[in-house]
């Protein structure tokens, strides 16, 4: 059973997952491409979920054919559509401007459920988006608001708003399919549905040879790479499912935001600085998450009084 403190502690746990893969992944990007570094990462994921699924005897659910493809294009879509657009779009873009339009995903994920559920968004709900977003927009421009005035999308901003709208309509899609699928097998077929749009899509890059790539790394690299599959994605995706199949699309979408925080976090301890800013965007951001358990416990606090004021 999910309790409330067990589900954000796993949605805690994925999110610095995927922050660390960022520093983790950047010696590995320089001896490889960010699509062989996608194909990679699913593979050992994939790999790592066989196993458990062996080692525990788990029996695996058994779905239509309908119910199989209705998972693949979903997989391909908030998978392998992710993890290519991401990956190309920065070739033709600044950090700066992918990090900002990924942070758009709790925005674009919440007015999705609400358009497929016909509900308004609650006003909570919009003080969170906005709060959260806030200190995400502060850490990406530095502190600097003036910098988001030269911001102009070009290329490679479009194909990462494509990718963002991929994975802000994987997680409405997870919350929908919960209701059938448990988030490990969930996973691991999305996972491997991506691996395949992936590799599909590396045969028409002439520059990109995954093999080759993998077997000229050093192997503190290869440690990197297996930190990368096992917990930046394994954990990560397993954690972030089971979150969106408790919490809702829109809610667990909000924990998106502390991303790039954890990434920063992990920076500070390889050894990177982490400036004042990164910490002031942190707070801001705990504060949007925090918000909706802040106004339960004001209004706790009232009702617990009113008795003896009357």
């Amino acid at each position: 059973m999910n309790t409330p403190i067990r589900t954000t502690v796993m949605m805690l746990i994925c999110v610095f997952c995927w922050g660390s893969v960022f520093p983790v992944a950047k010696d590995v990007l320089l001896h490889m491409s960010g699509l062989s570094l996608s194909i990679w990462r699913f593979a050992i994921a994939l790999i790592s979920l066989f196993i458990f699924i062996r080692l525990t005897r788990m029996r695996m659910v058994s779905l239509s054919l309908s119910r199989y493809l209705i998972l693949g294009v979903i997989g391909v879509m908030g998978v392998g559509g992710l993890n290519l657009a991401l990956f190309s779009g920065l070739s033709h873009t600044s950090a700066t401007n992918g990090a900002l339009i990924m942070a758009l995903s709790p925005i674009v994920t919440t007015v999705m459920a609400a358009l497929l559920s016909r509900t308004l968004i609650a006003r909570v709900q919009l003080l969170q988006l906005a709060i959260a977003f806030g200190g995400v927009l502060l850490v990406v421009v530095n502190g600097d608001l003036r910098s988001l005035l030269n911001l102009q999308l070009n290329q490679g901003d479009l194909t990462i708003m494509l990718g963002m709208l991929a994975w802000s309509g994987y997680t409405v899609c997870g919350s929908k399919v919960s209701g059938w699928l448990p988030p490990l097998e969930f996973s691991l077929l999305t996972m491997a549905a991506g691996l395949i749009g992936l590799s599909v899509a590396s045969v028409f890059q002439a520059d990109v040879h995954p093999v080759q790539e993998l077997v000229a790394l050093p192997w503190p690299l290869l440690m990197s790479m297996l930190y990368i599959g096992v917990f930046g994605t394994v954990v990560g995706y397993l954690c972030w499912n089971n979150g969106v199949k408790t919490l809702g699309s829109a809610n667990a979408s909000l924990y998106f935001n502390l991303v790039p925080v954890f990434a920063a976090l992990v920076s500070l301890l390889m050894g990177q600085s982490v400036t004042v800013i990164q910490l002031a965007g942190m707070l801001i951001v705990l504060t949007g998450l925090t918000l909706p358990l802040m106004i339960k416990r004001i209004k706790r606090n009232r009702a617990a009084t009113l008795p003896s004021n009357g």
